[in-house]
């Protein structure tokens, strides 16, 4: 999400080293060689639960904690019902503005859900997509991201992040495909936009924000829309490209930070993202 935890600050960054391009492409493409779908689904939350039941333990866990995840995020990130849970046929993160004190002692004002697939699901390419509707207001940050499977062990930005989608509030229009990693992170990443045409806002209903993620490419889409495409060749002399390797889903809500800045008296309480569904996918062989 722009930056991972113990990551440097993170301002509005300009967009760099991106092709852009506008086509249509879908996980449903079909090959012009076999007449069958491009992708295979290898793995998927449709999150079609009972209202109020939790996220399946066994897809997601929850990172948890209020220390401001490298970006001085107000918020505290829990596992409690309040913060996550299933209502009519979609996972709700929702950010809540309340005192808490976590059991670190950790005392904060706002409230959210952090959830990632880590130790359950990573894959190293293919199509990485969800059906998102994001929240509003300003000081706002939901992001759907991957991180490298690696971080443990050679922490960030070496494990490298891929943000297929983070908005921040103050721009309602505005998503930013991103992606980090030595040398290339925080203020001189990889990074995108992708504005919504006619004053359309992203918080007024669903969109399909995906990637599709092969060697030497990272392709962006919003609504089957390619807006960008990332490869080596765009690095800068002597930087390692570092996406050749699994990495793992995350999927949450943050308050307030230095890119998006703190919520204002315009920003009401609570506020969810609601994910339809997250799905992954391979390329077929042959395609």
């Amino acid at each position: 999400m722009l930056c991972y935890s113990f990551c440097g600050l993170r301002v509005a960054s300009v967009a760099l080293f991106a092709t852009l391009s506008v086509c249509q492409a879908t996980a449903g493409d079909v090959s012009p060689q076999t007449g069958e779908s491009r992708w295979a689904l290898v793995w998927s939350d449709e999150f079609d639960g009972p209202d109020g039941s939790r996220p399946d333990a066994a897809k997601w866990k929850f990172e948890v904690g209020g220390n401001g995840w490298g970006n001085h995020e107000l918020e505290y990130y829990t596992n409690r019902p309040k913060n996550s849970f299933l209502l009519g046929g979609n996972l709700v993160i929702q950010a809540v503005k309340e005192k808490f004190t976590g059991p670190d002692h950790v005392a904060r004002d706002y409230t959210s859900a952090r959830m990632t697939t880590k130790g359950f699901f990573e894959q190293a390419y293919g199509r990485f997509e969800a059906r998102i509707k994001i929240p509003r207001g300003h000081g706002m940050w939901p992001a759907f991201w991957l991180i490298g499977n690696d971080f443990g062990k050679i922490g960030w930005p070496g494990c490298g992040e891929i943000d297929v989608m983070e908005n921040i509030g103050k721009e309602p229009s505005t998503v930013h495909g991103s992606m980090h990693g030595p040398g290339y992170s925080g203020d001189n990443d990889f990074t995108s936009v992708y504005k919504l045409p006619g004053g359309v806002n992203f918080f007024d209903g669903f969109h399909v924000f995906a990637i599709e993620w092969e060697p030497g490419s990272v392709r962006f889409f919003v609504d089957q829309e390619l807006y960008a495409t990332f490869t080596p060749s765009r690095l800068p002399a002597g930087r390692k490209w570092v996406f050749d390797h699994p990495f793992y889903i995350i999927l949450n809500v943050a308050v307030g930070g230095v890119w998006p800045g703190p919520p204002d008296s315009t920003t009401v309480f609570p506020q969810a993202m609601l994910v339809d569904y997250v799905r992954v996918y391979k390329a077929q062989k042959g395609s």
